[in-house]
């Protein structure tokens, strides 16, 4: 079992990091492999609409992006970690999902996602929704935990004295692992579902 786990945060060790380093204690106690890759700083770039992905399965833009894309492949589960922006992820992550969504180039179905937000005080469920519609559009199991997958905390450091947080991220990870081996149980023994053609139509003809 591999998961990547994403920061958008560009406080590299700060709350968002501590939430999602809680979830990195069962994947270890698991034997659960993991990576956190750090975007927060990246000079990223939002998605151009230029197609050159639809041709050449990679983002035109050879950056983080085009190198999670390949780590993608490999693994069993994805989790978005960031913090909150006027009640919304931070613009680099934004930025950073439509052009990995956009260009991945690869079968995402059935590989298990999860999203963590991170707020002072407000606007962690409007961004824990909005990251979960990145997982349902590409057919990617959404995780569940006790409670909203949410931490809080205003200055760094502050996240690790939320009690109730850092204990829905340990569920949030236990339910991770658990749905993962149950997949990949599952794709052995039946494979994955048939795919069915998607049928676009405009709504404006």
């Amino acid at each position: 079992m591999k998961v990547i786990m994403i920061n958008g945060s560009p406080n590299e060790n700060g709350n968002t990091y501590i939430a999602l380093k809680e979830m990195t204690k069962v994947f270890e106690k698991e034997n659960v492999e993991y990576e956190i890759i750090h975007i927060g700083k990246e000079p990223l770039r939002g998605c151009v609409d230029c197609g050159y992905c639809n041709s050449h399965g990679m983002c035109v833009f050879n950056d983080v992006v085009n190198q999670v894309k390949d780590k993608l492949k490999d693994a069993n589960g994805l989790v978005l970690g960031t913090p909150v922006y006027y009640a919304s992820a931070n613009g680099t992550m934004i930025a950073f999902l439509d052009r990995l969504f956009a260009s991945a180039g690869i079968d995402l179905r059935m590989k298990v996602g999860a999203a963590v937000a991170v707020a002072r005080r407000g606007g962690i469920s409007t961004t824990f929704d909005e990251l979960n519609k990145y997982f349902t559009i590409s057919e990617m199991p959404v995780v569940s935990s006790n409670y909203w997958n949410g931490v809080h905390g205003s200055k760094s450091g502050d996240a690790a004295l939320d009690v109730e947080g850092l204990s829905t991220m340990r569920e949030l990870a236990n339910n991770m692992v658990f749905l993962m081996k149950a997949i990949e149980l599952a794709k052995k023994e039946y494979g994955l579902p048939e795919k069915i053609k998607r049928e676009k139509m405009d709504f404006i003809r």
